[in-house]
């Protein structure tokens, strides 16, 4: 018998041996996904990074607030508006921020973009021997290898001194769009043999605008640089626990190198239910604009999104993608942040009309939710991934480089966390797990019929 056959056969006796009934997590008051019963996070540590809220107490009870996302103490609303006001591109002053933990002068941050502008380059031969010639089929584990491949060129690769931690860090913070970048051309060219493009970085340019100009040479617009920025600066952070964030800060508690934490970060964001979900949204309003014949009509829009609902239409899910988050509920920041840029963007780009549906969508969604879903104990409204993908799609970005975007802006965050960990955290990081299973004896391989 075939390897296949053996595991088709003994697969339902491993996900047998994998089931536990629903009711001991109630009996072990089991904060599964480390959650609360009021859906607040379990706490599990301290950090200085970022803060996510949601809800405040009044009275002793946890009330539902419009969001807030904070850097080193500075709320994001703040931070952007004033990038915007110096009308200047933001996203090497937040990683300079969530780094090093203040915001720097105007000749420290000179010096710090100049040095990242340095290491944008990979290493010579890397993109030949790394990514052409191991092509792939997916950028976020062409990411991953790479950075791996990073960690064999690195003399120093275990040294865990903050001064070498800073230097690693800095430098993929630098090199993750050149590498998601040619980490896409050569994709397409396995896979449809586009004509293979190579575009140096840039040291003049920021890095919004080294992404697109790698991406697609100078067919970009000022806006288009402008609001891939702030989409940059608004994913660089989250908060301690999310998945890819306590990711990093697990692994890094081991003591392990940079390279091998950030790895693990990249593969916690290639799930679907944390770095793809701007893709889920995209695919469903495809679905939406293929289906709702006026897009100016509530009631048809409704009608649709109540069929999404009862499991009907699109992917039969019954999800409406992009709604609901894990901590904010009567508004994310960042959808709030990216909508009022879109607007202009989606002038520019002559689909004011379906900006249009996507307000819509978010002014009807939340009350299609409470029909069907009564019991509902939090509020739920657009989170940053309705509304990014639709900019990413007005840029000309191809999907396969959504989730990459996030990494991109995210390891800014994951670097600053793991030299926290490492810092202040100083054990080793291990929850305990009940065990279940009822109670067996060994027998005998001549027994076991």
């Amino acid at each position: 018998m075939q390897i296949d056959e053996i595991i088709k056969q003994l697969s339902k006796l491993a996900e047998q041996s994998c089931t536990i009934e629903e009711s001991l997590f109630t009996q072990y008051d089991v904060k599964r996904g480390l959650r609360n019963a009021d859906h607040t996070g379990v706490l599990v540590g301290l950090t200085k990074v970022g803060n996510v809220v949601g809800y405040e107490k009044k009275d002793g009870k946890l009330e539902a607030i419009d969001g807030k996302l904070i850097y080193r103490g500075i709320e994001i609303s703040d931070l952007v508006h004033g990038f915007q006001a110096e009308k200047r591109h933001g996203f090497d002053e937040t990683v300079f921020l969530l780094l090093f933990g203040r915001l720097p002068n105007g000749k420290e941050l000179d010096e710090f973009s100049k040095g990242m502008a340095e290491l944008r380059a990979l290493p010579e031969n890397f993109n030949r021997d790394m990514i052409l010639t191991m092509r792939g089929k997916d950028i976020m584990n062409m990411l991953a290898r790479s950075i791996l491949a990073l960690y064999t060129l690195d003399e120093n690769a275990d040294d865990t001194s903050i001064n070498n931690i800073l230097k690693q860090s800095i430098s993929l913070i630098a090199k993750f769009p050149t590498i998601a970048v040619y980490s896409y051309h050569s994709m397409r060219h396995l896979i449809y043999y586009d004509t293979l493009t190579v575009r140096y970085p840039d040291k003049k340019l920021g890095t919004a605008e080294n992404f697109l100009y790698m991406l697609k040479g100078n067919d970009y617009t000022a806006l288009e640089a402008e609001l891939l920025d702030l989409a940059l600066v608004l994913h660089a952070e989250h908060g301690g626990g999310n998945n890819s964030t306590f990711t990093t800060r697990v692994v890094s508690s081991s003591g392990t190198d940079t390279y091998s934490a950030i790895v693990a970060a990249i593969g916690s964001l290639k799930g679907p239910l944390h770095g793809g979900a701007n893709l889920e949204v995209m695919d469903m309003m495809e679905d939406i604009k293929a289906n709702v014949k006026n897009w100016s009509n509530d009631d048809e829009i409704a009608a649709y999104l109540r069929k999404i609902l009862k499991k009907e239409a699109y992917d039969r899910s019954g999800k409406i993608y992009g709604f609901g988050h894990a901590v904010y509920t009567v508004s994310d920041p960042r959808a709030i942040l990216l909508k009022d840029k879109a607007r202009l963007l989606s002038k520019e780009k002559g689909r004011e009309e379906e900006l249009a549906l996507y307000e819509a969508i978010e002014r009807i969604g939340p009350e299609i939710y409470y029909e069907f879903k009564a019991t509902m104990d939090k509020l739920i409204s657009p989170n940053v991934d309705f509304y990014s993908g639709f900019i990413y799609d007005c840029l000309k970005i191809p999907k396969e480089l959504f989730t990459p975007l996030f990494a991109i802006s995210r390891i800014a965050g994951w670097c600053a966390h793991r030299l926290e960990e490492l810092i202040s955290g100083r054990r080793i990081i291990r929850p305990a797990y009940k065990a279940v299973n009822p109670d067996a004896k060994y027998i005998p391989l001549s027994k076991r019929g």
